[in-house]
């Protein structure tokens, strides 16, 4: 008796995933130091490092800890700029079969719109606008944190796009459906969610902070259950594609985000300690498929009400 074969694709606003797993931005870089461990056309899509109309140094270190259930960071976005990455990191990503989300970031509305203009013509897939950046025009507070400015940055972005746009959510807010109706409004074609939650670790030792940054964003298990709760709330207030992400680990927890209701799942902070995680949850996933006779993730994604 043979074994049926599921159907793992997703289709993330007209752009057709062969399977529902990507990395989360600023964990895989743009793919190359994981291509000597596994063939990266095994993932649905690549998401590359955050990518800036000039090159960022970031910030000062110590800018990374280990914390219960996960890491805090405040690495600040480093990236060599657009210039280099469609010069290096697309002509590499294309040698793959997996589809190529580019993460976009920026300190002001017209960064964001100079990489998004730039990439216009560029064979990559879609693109994920980080409004969690500092918007220094306003003070430093994250362009997420205002659902306005979410609005306004989203249709910005959204005028010059050629590729369908996804605005990345920052969990730091009182409601997190009050930015995805915002970032629906403006015109997102998806949305990813979510960004790390904004921590601190004291050294107390040293009695000083461990982070040069002070704070930084925590990721890994410990926001897996923010995480979920954020995507179903999410799920259930508006109508377009979900990327799931927060910590996880295997597929069981990929699969608590399809559940919820995401079309896709994002692997971060696991792949730091396991170079395999991504690939590990996209096997994991089509296992529980064929235990459980689902043909397709259409039958589970938001089966939970």
């Amino acid at each position: 008796m043979s074994t049926f074969i599921p159907d793992m694709s997703v289709n993330i606003a007209g752009v057709v995933m062969n399977n529902p797993v990507t990395t989360a931005s600023g964990t895989f870089g743009s793919g190359a130091e994981y291509s000597d461990l596994f063939d990266l056309s095994k993932l649905g899509a690549v998401t590359t490092k955050g990518v800036a109309n000039i090159p960022w140094q970031g910030n000062n270190t110590p800018r990374i800890a280990e914390t219960y259930g996960g890491m805090i960071n405040a690495v600040g976005l480093q990236n060599p700029g657009i210039d280099v990455f469609v010069e290096r990191d697309i002509p590499f990503l294309k040698k793959y079969d997996t589809k190529i989300i580019v993460n976009v970031c920026g300190k002001s509305e017209s960064d964001y719109v100079e990489v998004v203009e730039r990439l216009a013509d560029q064979p990559v897939d879609l693109l994920e606008i980080n409004i969690s950046c500092p918007n220094v025009k306003e003070g430093g507070i994250a362009f997420g944190q205002d659902p306005k400015a979410v609005e306004r940055i989203t249709a910005a972005c959204k005028a010059k796009a050629k590729q369908p746009i996804i605005m990345k959510l920052s969990p730091n807010v009182t409601d997190i459906t009050v930015m995805a109706k915002a970032a629906v409004a403006g015109g997102a074609d998806a949305l990813s969610l979510i960004n790390t939650l904004t921590g601190m670790k004291i050294d107390v030792d040293r009695r000083k902070f461990v982070l040069a940054n002070k704070t930084g964003g925590l990721s890994g298990p410990a926001i897996k259950p923010v995480a979920v709760r954020m995507v179903y709330q999410v799920a259930n207030a508006v109508d377009v594609p979900i990327i799931g992400m927060g910590g996880i680990a295997n597929a069981y927890d990929a699969l608590e985000f399809i559940m919820a209701g995401a079309t896709a799942v994002s692997v971060g902070t696991a792949t730091f300690n396991n170079p395999f995680a991504t690939v590990e949850v996209v096997d994991g996933i089509r296992e529980f498929m064929i235990k459980n006779n689902i043909k397709s993730l259409e039958e589970i994604r938001g089966c939970v009400k």
